[in-house]
């Protein structure tokens, strides 16, 4: 069973307390919702949200203990970035019921090493990072691990499919969909073909900008014999 995973928040009061002030402070504004209860507003310490985080990410149960005596089953939802400073200014927590399914998205980790890349110089392609599941909350795993090994060969591929989970765990994400497979590595002659792909591409574009050069020329002079003969017709 996973070990409980508890953050102390205490209550926000949205129209007296100084956001500014309190995120000088270390302290994160945040919100708590969902579940049909109403929304709450808090006050989250940003080191011990911090350290929470590293555990939990966004797929793990936290139970919120709030100074008022309430407790609530939440995820870490959302949150919101400063652009300049990457501090944390705002956090959305979703209240779960524990007793219903839910979907989240999963980490893949990616372990081991593939005889295919090592020994006969292929090259790994990552298709997915994360996939979805459904199950109860307490049942979410934190992530689920890919054993390169196993890609011994070119035509091995590891899908969504292959991915073991425990019993109460469905995965929602396609099992069709390949998440990681071992690509040839280029031949000398597919490089060359590759080189003079290249090579026409950027003569096709030269020659089109010679032309739109010339082109556009031609309208100058022709605009200038324009000019040239009203004049003349004025005088």
């Amino acid at each position: 069973m996973k070990k409980e995973i508890v953050l102390k928040v205490k209550i926000r009061n949205s129209k007296k307390d100084n956001l500014k002030e309190g995120l000088k402070n270390k302290k994160i504004p945040a919100v708590v919702y969902g579940n049909g209860i109403k929304n709450e507003n808090l006050w989250v310490n940003a080191l011990l949200f911090s350290n929470v985080y590293e555990k939990a990410g966004e797929n793990t149960i936290v139970k919120l203990d709030i100074e008022n005596g309430e407790k609530d089953n939440v995820l870490i939802y959302d949150y919101q970035a400063d652009p300049l400073s990457d501090e944390i200014v705002h956090i959305d927590f979703l209240r779960v019921d524990m007793k219903k399914g839910i979907e989240a998205e999963v980490p893949l980790v990616f372990v081991g090493e593939s005889s295919a890349v090592k020994e006969l110089g292929g090259v790994l392609v990552k298709s997915l990072d994360t996939v979805t599941v459904k199950s109860l909350p307490d049942k979410i795993p934190s992530e689920l691990t890919i054993d390169l090994s196993k890609l011994s060969s070119f035509e091995e591929h590891y899908k969504v499919s292959d991915l073991k989970v425990d019993d109460g765990v469905e995965i929602v994400t396609a099992g069709e969909i390949v998440i990681a497979s071992v690509a040839q590595p280029r031949s000398e002659e597919d490089l060359a073909k590759l080189d003079e792909k290249v090579e026409e591409d950027v003569s096709q574009v030269e020659g089109a900008q010679e032309e739109t050069e010339e082109s556009s020329d031609e309208e100058k002079s022709d605009e200038s014999e324009g000019k040239t003969d009203n004049q003349e017709e004025k005088k």
